[in-house]
């Protein structure tokens, strides 16, 4: 057990909110929601943080008395960090009528997320855990915020293909991040990268932007992009690798690792194995 793990504890079972322990550590919420998520607070406390709430909702309202009051950003054209945070909702997210909603195990890719939207939406996120899978799950209740990031998805579908490299790369990261795995076999020989979609019309705007950079690729049965080939692996490591902190789940029953290697580290390892 770390020195952040057994501090965050401590303070929780002190009665320390969320707020209250990101402040004292100076960590990220994720990353403090990570190991109290199973400690709750007194009724106590959770009756005062609901008190104190509603009067910060009511003054908010009367200083924004005409005015919107969940109010956004909205942004028209579009850059690399716009690319990455839409392109994650659509992966291992949902646009709802309501809400957008962001759930993956890694924490870093839920702090990436709630980091790219803060520039947007400065409202924080509800946040839940599955103690049964370990997938943590950041949600934005926003309608009008919603309807916004579904126009926008819907667009970037359209547009990626035609938009700058850097753009491109931050599609193709968000998506092998989320939807991606590495396929590393000796036994079998499989030394490949794989990235499952539903959406057939997605895998062939992945395919489309892998080109891009010299990336050849096919498309496999059930739904998936596939890479394989010394020099396909060598680009991708260069052009848009997997992120750090990006591990696949050791604790899978049919894990083959047994352990939370990065996948970065995997690919490493896949290319190396290549006989020179």
């Amino acid at each position: 057990m770390n020195a952040f793990k057994e501090q965050c504890i401590a303070l929780r079972k002190k009665d320390y909110s969320l707020a209250q322990i990101t402040e004292v550590t100076g960590r990220p919420k994720t990353s403090v929601f990570f190991h109290i998520r199973d400690i709750p607070l007194s009724k106590k406390k959770q009756q005062l943080i609901r008190q104190g709430y509603a009067e910060h909702i009511r003054k908010f309202a009367l200083e924004r008395k005409g005015k919107s009051l969940r109010s956004f950003r909205k942004f028209q054209d579009w850059n690399p960090e716009t690319v990455l945070l839409v392109s994650h909702l659509l992966f291992d997210g949902e646009i709802t009528s309501s809400s957008c909603v962001y759930h993956n195990r890694s924490r870093a890719l839920l702090e990436r997320v709630e980091r790219l939207m803060k520039n947007i939406y400065e409202f924080e996120p509800a946040r839940h855990a599955n103690k049964k899978t370990g997938v943590l799950r950041i949600s934005y209740f926003n309608v009008a915020l919603s309807a916004f990031f579904r126009e926008k998805a819907n667009e970037l579908k359209k547009t990626i293909t035609t938009q700058p490299l850097n753009c491109k790369r931050e599609f193709l990261r968000a998506f092998f991040d989320d939807e991606g795995c590495i396929d590393f076999q000796l036994v079998q020989r499989k030394k490949r990268i794989r990235g499952y979609q539903k959406d057939v019309a997605v895998l062939k705007i992945v395919q489309r932007l892998l080109l891009s950079f010299g990336i050849s690729s096919y498309l496999s049965v059930p739904n998936e992009v596939v890479i394989s080939g010394k020099e396909n692996l060598l680009k991708f490591q260069k052009e848009v690798n997997f992120s750090p902190g990006v591990r696949v789940n050791g604790k899978r029953a049919n894990s083959r690792w047994k352990k939370n290697l990065e996948k970065r580290k995997l690919l490493e390892l896949a290319i190396h194995s290549f006989r020179t």
